[in-house]
């Protein structure tokens, strides 16, 4: 009932703001005009939810506009995303630390293998994509409500990415209620590096959701307005930590075909072994498309902004200090700018972000490090902020060729350095020294070379 009065209160006061017509800083934007001809432009008749624009400009949405492998019942898809990692620490152990997107370094990785698709008869609507490479280890590992009692969890739905049966009513303009595992919105950037405007998820993504597990409910009160509730085992966990279930909301409004707005929040008791301290989460997102000028040297040009609070409360921690116990919060924001050239077949990304996580309860524990040397103890500082820049060479709608460069700093020692964080000479099955402790280091850069196909 705690979680459900604070929801209503959040779904409320964002309502309100979308209700108003009101855009970011009270004004509307000024567009070419080439993009005014082309905004004026809308599909009224279907009353299909945002069937009436192009979105497929936006940071974490597939660029593809029709699906191939369509039918009447099944429409499919078959993703691939190959990386090379090279980091300039050069790890002996060949180990990446801190990263759902990358998990080898200075090899080829097959990072991600998903094929799946979408099944829809009448009012019935279902979904199943199945996953492989070392996503597939990688993500689920970071999940510790598996170890709560049986049935090997992380075994069980680590090949899977999203898995839901639901049913459709034609209520507004949609109605849908789904039960299973779904991809998560929280942190804007897709789990797909196909649809993403760079690779490698600054902290803000890297260190929220990728999955929910449980039901949720969607409902399109207008073709430009989605709101949709969440009921979950937790925060990216299989199973439930504690007696009670998490809940959540997004409501993502489009008001032009240049604008997006994303509003997540999340509410649970999901620490282990301490049920009385609640996890509250707000994610928020904007987005704007601020040139569209087919056959100009530039094409597009768009910029995303993403900005999280949350924190923990009770048990031991409080929000942000006093005599409950030690601040536990998390601040974060990510903003990456855009630009298409040569009608769409170059791009060009760059941005960055920031995160400060005291008590680290969503900070991603450096790979195969114990408690000792990477603590997350109530009121342990970790302020961490990276910055990237991407080109993407994409030769038709279903190829993207990719090289990034990104730098990340800590405050503290994170990430691997050369001499890995496996053992002395890198390997798992050796018998560690006494006195060798993983090598961890406060910055590192790397280059991203990434072959991405989806069909």
């Amino acid at each position: 009932m705690r979680c459900f009065n604070i929801i209503c209160v959040n779904v409320i006061v964002c309502l309100s703001f979308i209700l108003t017509g009101t855009t970011t800083f009270g004004m509307k934007p000024t567009l070419p005009d080439s993009s005014k001809s082309n905004d004026s432009v809308v599909d009224e008749s279907t009353g299909e939810p945002f069937a009436w624009g192009d979105f497929t400009w936006l940071n974490g949405t597939n660029r593809q506009d029709s699906a191939l492998l369509d039918s009447k019942y099944f429409t499919g898809t078959v993703v691939t995303d190959v990386n090379y990692n090279y980091s300039f620490n050069r790890p002996i152990d060949h180990t990446n630390v801190g990263s759902t997107a990358t998990f080898r370094a200075n090899e080829f990785d097959l990072s991600f293998v998903a094929f799946g698709g979408d099944f829809h008869y009448g009012h019935a609507r279902g979904r199943l994509y199945m996953q492989f490479g070392t996503r597939a280890t990688g993500v689920p590992r970071n999940d510790l409500s598996v170890l709560r009692g049986q049935f090997q969890l992380d075994n069980a739905y680590r090949y899977v990415s999203e898995a839901y049966g639901g049913y459709h009513w034609d209520v507004w303009h949609g109605i849908n209620l789904d039960v299973g595992i779904f991809m998560s919105y929280v942190g804007l950037m897709s789990y797909t590096n196909f649809e993403n405007w760079s690779y490698q998820p600054s902290y803000t993504s890297d260190n929220t959701p990728w999955f929910f597990h449980g039901a949720r409910l969607q409902t399109f009160p207008s073709d430009r307005l989605k709101v949709e509730l969440w009921l979950i085992n937790g925060w990216q966990t299989y199973g439930m930590f504690n007696e009670e279930p998490g809940v959540g909301y997004q409501i993502l409004y489009r008001p032009q075909e240049y604008i997006s707005y994303v509003f997540n929040g999340y509410y649970g008791y999901d620490t282990p072994a301490n049920n009385s301290r609640l996890r509250v989460h707000s994610d928020n997102s904007f987005q704007l498309r601020y040139i569209k000028s087919p056959g100009s040297f530039i094409s597009k040009a768009a910029f995303s902004l993403t900005g999280d609070l949350g924190f923990e409360s009770g048990g031991g921690v409080t929000p942000f200090g006093g005599s409950g116990g030690p601040k536990q919060n998390f601040i974060s924001g990510m903003l990456y700018n855009h630009f298409w050239f040569y009608d769409e077949h170059l791009a060009w990304n760059i941005g960055g972000g920031y995160m400060q996580n005291p008590g680290r309860y969503l900070v991603l524990t450096p790979t195969g490090v114990g408690g000792q040397v990477f603590t997350e103890n109530p009121g342990d500082k970790f302020n961490a902020w990276d910055i990237s820049t991407t080109l993407q060479y994409m030769p038709d709608e279903y190829v993207t060729w990719e090289l990034e460069f990104v730098h990340r700093e800590a405050n503290v020692p994170y990430f691997a350095g050369h001499g890995g964080v496996t053992s002395p000479n890198g390997y798992t099955n050796t018998p560690l020294t006494p006195d060798w402790t993983p090598d961890l280091v406060k910055s590192e850069s790397r280059l991203i070379f990434a072959f991405l196909f989806r069909m």
